[in-house]
């Protein structure tokens, strides 16, 4: 497994997201890492991110997702660069995900992404959250490629 986050090397403008963003203090901070061709993370819900008693948020599973595949996306689009010191973002196109069974709030949950196809700005990727050994939630996502300058451009945003 990579010694650094990949959320770590990016820029700090790209470092605000709540669900993996290291400079949002109120944030998950979700941390991404490579392992081998694949993506890994693992994250310790809390008594507050609950749906139900003991039982984690669909909406904080599906944030977890979105964040560790449009990671993976940017991840990959980096290797896929080669040395190339400009950073490429990479943002949420769709994102589908499949609740399988409720997820305890007691244990970490692990999330584990894979590149599935890339076409030009869109990377497909698919991604699983688990606890312990159970698959709680799959899913896929579509990232595409930002310019930074423009996407952050808050004239603009609409």
């Amino acid at each position: 497994m990579d010694e650094e986050a990949i959320q770590d090397t990016w820029p700090e403008v790209g470092a605000h997201c709540w669900g993996c963003g290291k400079n949002n203090e109120h944030g998950v901070q979700l941390q991404s890492y490579w392992e081998d061709e694949e993506t890994v993370a693992t994250w310790q819900p809390n008594e507050h991110h609950l749906a139900f008693p003991g039982i984690l948020n669909g909406g904080i599973i599906a944030t977890l997702m979105d964040c560790h595949a449009t990671g993976t996306a940017s991840a990959a689009a980096h290797k896929m660069a080669l040395g190339s010191k400009e950073h490429v973002m990479y943002v949420t196109a769709s994102i589908y995900v499949e609740l399988l069974r409720p997820t305890p709030l007691d244990k970490p949950v692990h999330l584990r992404a894979r590149v599935k196809e890339i076409s030009g700005p869109r990377i497909s990727v698919t991604c699983s959250l688990f606890s312990g050994d159970v698959k709680c939630a799959t899913g896929e996502i579509i990232a595409v490629r930002v310019d930074v300058d423009k996407f952050l451009d808050k004239k603009s945003a609409v």
